[in-house]
């Protein structure tokens, strides 16, 4: 009897090891593996460019959002081109107007969801673009990502985001995620996008609830169930500068969990084994990382209390994760860790994300709508190479907008 009591702890400590880092660890492996060898495909450039629409969803963004159009004015594009700014506010709604820019105006709080349902209904062109106003694109990301859409199993385009983090706390995450993608991809498709850079067939576009708080994520799932694929693209990035502080990424990050786990409790079909192509991606890249991964996490930490009065490995277990909340610690409170322990103080403050996620989940708490201060002026930037063309030539090259209305 006490060896099976024995047995069966052994083996439910191994169950929960294995969830604990199945979303930081076995995932990316079985990942890396699955794409062994597998090179994503570069398509070349088409001899006709498709039209674009680019909508830009912007609330409070009247700091910004006419650096934002000057960049999309002075794009290298080849093809036309439609310029669409969705205000909620009148203040950005009057700095966004220009010749060239149709502006939509609610006069009120739509949320982002229905803003992008707004924007794509007044589209024009073939493939449309979601990026945010406080977003800077390479100079050549409508190129990279309009190419692929001569391939007609392509539905969607995710772009790469890269945070303007020198202390390297926060873009380490992002460089993982951009590393996912890329081997998600390189198998056939990927679920993950991010809102900055987003391209996609107006056809297959179905509007969004407005009451989904990931409207980015639940539009690729769209994608992906009605056959087509997401690919990624690493050269259409963008450049957003990191959170100001660590509970404003705290409250970005948790409302992100609570809406991502929102989103497949309502689409849980997509979870059955063999329902999609991308439904190891659903359980290894959103579902274990953010939910049963830190909660098996927590359950293993309780575990090892009270064996600590006599196991070794238990007291070195606490140990590392004392060593591990401490350097998450320093970094919520706006310092750097030394050395090797940064890396370890994200994983322990991703895993802390997680857990304020499933509270909020579980609570209900995943508006779609959520307080917002306005933005900022966004820090010069150094001209990048094809940066610095004219919007007349751009123009005049193919690339046209909308008139206002």
């Amino acid at each position: 009897m006490t060896g099976a009591r024995a047995f069966g702890k052994g083996t439910a400590i191994a169950v929960l090891g294995a969830t604990a880092v199945y979303g930081h660890v076995l995932y990316p492996a079985y990942i890396g593996y699955r794409s062994r060898g597998l090179t994503p495909s570069v398509p070349a450039e088409p001899d006709v460019w498709p039209g674009l629409s680019v909508v830009v969803s912007a609330y409070r963004e009247s700091a910004v959002i006419g650096t934002k159009l000057d960049e999309l004015a002075g794009t290298d594009y080849p093809g036309p081109m439609e310029i669409i700014v969705v205000a909620d506010d009148a203040e950005t709604a009057t700095a966004a107007r220009r010749p060239g820019v149709r502006v939509l105006s609610s006069g009120e709080r739509l949320g982002k969801a229905r803003a992008v349902n707004r924007g794509v209904a007044a589209a024009s062109h073939d493939v449309v673009v979601l990026t945010d106003a406080n977003a800077v694109l390479a100079p050549h990301s409508l190129r990279a990502a309009a190419r692929h859409f001569t391939d007609e199993s392509v539905g969607a385009v995710a772009g790469e985001k890269q945070v303007d983090d020198p202390a390297g706390a926060q873009g380490f995450y992002w460089t993982f995620e951009s590393w996912l993608k890329q081997r998600e991809s390189a198998t056939g498709a990927t679920i993950g996008v991010v809102g900055e850079m987003l391209a996609f067939r107006r056809k297959a576009f179905r509007p969004l609830p407005k009451d989904t708080a990931v409207d980015d994520a639940w539009l690729a799932l769209d994608i992906l169930e009605s056959g087509l694929r997401v690919v990624y693209e690493p050269e259409a990035y963008s450049i957003e500068t990191s959170a100001p502080d660590y509970a404003a990424e705290w409250e970005r990050r948790t409302r992100i969990v609570a809406g991502n786990l929102d989103m497949l409790w309502r689409r849980r079909a997509a979870l059955v084994p063999g329902a999609l192509p991308v439904t190891s991606q659903l359980w290894g890249h959103r579902l274990v990382r953010s939910s049963f991964g830190p909660l098996s996490h927590v359950a293993l930490v309780a575990i090892s209390v009270p064996a600590a009065r006599n196991s070794w490995g238990a007291r070195l277990f606490l140990l590392g994760n004392a060593a591990g909340a401490a350097s998450a610690g320093v970094l919520m409170r706006g310092g750097t860790p030394p050395g090797p322990s940064r890396l370890v103080a994200q994983v322990f403050f991703l895993q802390a994300v997680a857990l304020g996620g499933v509270r909020r989940f579980l609570a209900r708490d995943r508006p779609a709508i959520w307080p917002k201060p306005d933005r900022q002026p966004l820090p010069a930037q150094p001209a990048a190479p094809g940066a610095d063309i004219d919007p007349a030539s751009a123009s005049g090259a193919g690339a046209s907008v909308s008139a206002v209305s």
